[in-house]
C-alpha cells in the first residue's frame, strides 16, 4: 500500500537533486536511460508510478535515471506537469531499510534544513516520491583552482551544519558509540589491508594499530555529542537553486544522504566536510573554514569542553582525531566496494586517504608507532608534518 506522508521540509523550488546514497556517491554526468534487471519489479514500479500520476501530476514517459550510490539504492528523476521534476528512490526492501531515511528527513526539516519532502511512500515495495532539490551538487559548482571563491558556499554549508547540530537531543538517532566507532575502524585491516593488499599484521603491528584504534575512539568519544550527518560532503550538497530564496542561510544548500545519521562526536561532519572523500583543499583553507565553523559553534555554546571554545588548536586536534577515524574506515569501505561489490572506480581515491592518515599520524607522537606500521605496509617513508606539528 501506498503511504501519502505530510510535508517533511521547507518549501522547495520545482526543480530541486538527487539524494545520494551509503556514502560514497557516485553520481553520472547527467540523467541516463532506465533500465530493470528484475522485470517484476519493473512492473511493480511501473504499476506504482502510473497510480501516483493522477495525484501528483507526473509524467511516467520521462523516467529516467539521475544517480546511484555505493549502496543498492538508486535514484531516478521523472518530470511533472507542473513544469518541475520529481524524485524516486528505488530501494529494494530486501537491502534497504527506507525508515531511517523517513525519520532523519523529518529531523532535518524540523531543524530547519533544506531536504527532499516525502511525497508518497511504499513501503513494502521500496519505492518513495521525493521532491527535486536540484540537478547540481555542491561539488560540481566548486572552483577548484580558486579555494577563497568557494567560502561563500562553504559559509552556507557551515549554516545548514549549525542548524542541524543545535537542533541535537539525545535518544533519538542511534549512537555512534565506542562499538561503532571500533566495527568501522576494523573496515581497514580487514578489507583494505587484509583483502585489498593481502597482508596479515605481524603479532608487533597488530598490537600497535589495536593501540592506535583505542585511542582514536577514546579521544573522538570524549567531547561533545550532537546529531552526525556522517558523510557531509559536496557531493552530498546541492547547489543553490538559481530563483529560489532560501528562508534562512540554513536552507541555501540541500542536503541529502542523510540516512546514516548518529548521535555522536560533534567534531565528525566538520572532519567530513573538509577532508573530502573526492577532493583535497590546501590547509590554509580548510583552517579558515574550519575557524569559520569553531567561532559560530562555540558562541552558539557547542563547544564548551576542555577548552574547545578558548582554543582553536585544542579544537582543530580534535578534528583531526575524528577525521582519522573516518579516513581509515573510508580505507576500508573503498575496498570492500572494489573486492565485495565490483565497483572498483573507488579503489582511485585511496591515495588521498592514506596521505590523510599520514600526516594526522605524522603530528602526534603518540602515533608515532601507527605511522611507522602505515609507512611499512604502503611501502612508504616516513611523512613530514607541517601546520601545528608534531604534538
Amino acid at each position: 500500500m501506498t503511504t501519502s506522508l505530510p510535508p517533511s521540509s521547507p518549501p522547495a523550488s520545482p526543480r530541486a537533486g538527487h539524494p545520494a546514497g551509503t556514502s560514497p556517491t557516485a553520481l553520472p554526468a547527467k540523467d541516463t536511460a532506465l533500465t530493470w534487471a528484475d522485470p517484476a519489479r519493473a512492473q511493480a514500479f511501473h504499476d506504482w508510478l502510473h497510480g501516483l500520476t493522477p495525484t501528483h501530476g507526473l509524467q511516467p514517459e520521462t523516467v529516467r535515471l539521475a544517480s546511484a550510490d555505493a549502496s543498492f539504492r538508486r535514484y531516478l528523476r521523472v518530470d511533472a506537469a507542473d513544469g518541475g521534476s520529481r524524485i524516486v528512490m528505488d530501494a529494494p526492501p530486501a537491502q534497504e531499510n527506507c525508515r531511517p531515511f523517513v525519520q532523519v528527513a523529518q529531523l532535518m526539516a524540523a531543524a530547519g534544513l533544506r531536504v527532499p519532502e516525502v511525497l508518497a511512500w511504499d513501503e513494502a515495495a521500496g519505492f518513495m516520491l521525493l521532491t527535486d532539490l536540484g540537478h547540481q551538487t555542491l561539488m560540481d559548482v566548486l572552483d577548484t583552482t580558486q579555494p577563497s571563491a568557494n567560502l561563500p558556499l562553504y559559509k552556507d554549508a557551515i549554516a545548514a551544519l549549525l542548524a542541524w547540530q543545535t537542533a541535537s537531543r539525545p535518544g533519538v538517532l542511534p549512537a555512534y558509540d565506542e562499538a561503532l566507532l571500533q566495527r568501522e575502524l576494523r573496515l581497514f585491516p580487514d578489507w583494505y589491508l587484509a583483502q585489498h593488499k593481502g597482508l596479515t599484521l605481524s603479532p608487533a603491528q597488530q598490537a600497535t594499530v589495536d593501540k592506535a584504534f583505542a585511542s582514536i575512539v577514546a579521544r573522538n568519544l570524549a567531547g561533545p555529542q550532537v546529531f552526525v550527518h556522517r558523510d557531509f560532503m559536496p557531493r552530498n550538497l546541492m547547489a543553490p537553486v538559481p530563483g529560489f530564496s532560501p528562508a534562512t542561510p540554513a536552507q541555501a544548500l540541500g542536503v541529502l544522504d542523510f540516512q546514516d545519521a548518529v548521535y555522536g562526536p560533534i567534531t565528525y561532519d566538520v572532519a567530513s566536510l573538509m577532508r573530502d572523500a573526492f577532493l583535497t583543499w590546501e590547509e590554509d583553507f580548510v583552517l579558515e573554514v574550519t575557524i569559520r565553523y569553531w567561532e559560530q559553534a562555540r558562541r552558539l555554546g557547542l563547544l564548551d569542553f576542555d577548552g574547545w571554545s578558548e582554543d582553536f588548536g585544542a579544537f582543530y586536534r580534535a578534528v583531526e582525531w575524528m577525521g582519522l577515524q573516518r579516513h581509515l574506515k573510508v580505507l576500508g569501505i573503498f575496498a570492500r566496494l572494489t573486492l565485495r561489490d565490483g565497483k572498483p572506480k573507488y579503489l582511485a581515491d585511496t591515495p588521498r586517504f592514506v596521505h590523510y592518515v599520514r600526516n594526522t599520524a605524522n603530528r602526534y607522537r603518540e602515533l608515532g608507532p601507527f605511522l611507522k606500521v602505515i609507512d611499512e605496509v604502503e611501502n612508504l617513508q616516513a611523512a613530514s608534518g607541517f601546520a601545528y606539528g608534531r604534538m
